[in-house]
């Protein structure tokens, strides 16, 4: 009798939060979207047209703490995510442009949603079911980030949800970018309550094929300048080292007395200089870390403070791995939102995922999805202010 009371008051609360009496996939999936997300506005605006001549729109969220993101269904980029500092006063937190015309011409990714595979797969080849498969090399000699044209160059079909989240979806075919099977995928966008930005991903598969989903916004706290003044936290015990071209060596190293290092809050810029190898590399930070939480789980895995503005950045997700990017190769060449030149280590990447190179490495956690199975992928990026 108890449980059938509380099914019968949280049945009540959902139609109170106006989420029963419009179906919605988010609250099916998530119920406690319900009460905050509902009072999220949302709006639709032309954008542009993208290169094939698809009409390209941008969304704009804000719940009712004035936090706001704006998503565009080219690419799902984030354009822009404006949230408060210590002092209340708002500002905008990613890199990007104000217009559709430079994300289709020049842009490493701004604020994009990554797929098929994000990051690199070794010389651009993998075996699947005694099958080898050739993608593009776009990032010589590897493939990177799904090719050369990828899901953050694909038009998605948008739609706003009972809930006012923004779902986009995707029908990538098979052998698109020389990725085995047809793969429907759904990402669905969502501003908290508490100013949490989730993705959601979910996709399907009608052949075995491989699913690396992430985001690639780079963030700078304080808006703009250099982002060595940053401090980074990382739940991670172990990373993952690479060679010169980004592949991991296949070694699960050990942080401790290391550069990579973040279990104790520590500055962007404390050792970024210092002499080492793996530094040498990548030019600074651009690897994967290998989380301490169970996949699947959705936990806190990193969290960023930007001490002048008081800024707070957790990144919270359900995949087992991090890459974490300094923003080593962003050299001036980018003049973005309000003519801001986005100049060598002007921004970070916290990209939740799968390790780089996984398809080829069977002591890697799998990322093969077979038909039947459903690709499961959270990732929320929570602001917030210190005191």
């Amino acid at each position: 009798m108890n449980k059938i009371i509380s099914l019968a008051a949280a049945t009540l609360a959902l139609v109170l939060a106006g989420c029963v009496s419009h179906p919605c996939p988010v609250c099916e999936s998530n119920r406690s979207c319900c009460g905050g997300p509902s009072g999220t506005q949302i709006s639709k605006a032309y954008f542009g047209k993208a290169l094939d001549g698809k009409r390209v729109d941008i969304y704009t969220l804000r719940n009712t703490n004035g936090v706001e993101a704006r998503i565009c269904n080219y690419g799902g980029i984030l354009v822009s995510f404006k949230t408060p500092d210590r002092a209340g006063h708002m500002g905008d937190i990613v890199l990007g442009y104000d217009n559709l015309n430079e994300y289709l011409t020049n842009s490493p990714y701004f604020g994009a949603m990554i797929g098929r595979y994000g990051n690199r797969i070794a010389l651009g080849k993998f075996f699947l079911d005694d099958h080898q498969y050739t993608l593009a090399v776009n990032n010589e000699p590897n493939a990177l980030h799904g090719g050369i044209k990828g899901f953050d160059k694909r038009v998605w079909h948008a739609k706003i949800l009972p809930c006012h989240s923004l779902e986009l979806t995707y029908v990538s075919k098979d052998g698109e970018e020389g990725y085995p099977g047809t793969l429907s995928v759904k990402a669905v966008y969502t501003l908290m309550p508490d100013n949490g930005l989730r993705l959601q991903y979910t996709a399907t598969t009608d052949k075995d094929t491989v699913v690396n989903l992430t985001q690639h916004s780079y963030f700078n706290l304080a808006g703009h300048g250099d982002i060595l003044g940053h401090k980074v936290f990382i739940d991670a015990d172990k990373f993952l080292p690479v060679d010169d071209t980004f592949i991991p060596t296949g070694e699960l190293k050990s942080v401790e007395g290391t550069p990579f290092d973040f279990r104790q809050p520590t500055a962007i810029g404390a050792r970024i200089q210092k002499d080492d190898q793996q530094l040498k590399n990548a030019r600074g930070y651009d690897h994967n870390w290998v989380l301490n939480h169970p996949q699947g789980q959705l936990d806190v895995i990193a969290q960023v403070v930007e001490p002048e503005s008081g800024r707070i950045l957790e990144v919270l997700s359900t995949e087992p791995g991090l890459q974490f990017y300094s923003g080593n190769f962003l050299d001036g060449s980018n003049v973005g939102k309000g003519g801001e030149v986005y100049n060598f280590r002007s921004a970070f990447a916290m990209e939740p995922q799968h390790f780089p190179n996984s398809p080829n490495r069977p002591d890697f956690p799998p990322v093969v999805l077979k038909p039947g199975q459903v690709y499961h992928n959270t990732i929320i990026f929570r602001p917030s202010t210190t005191h």
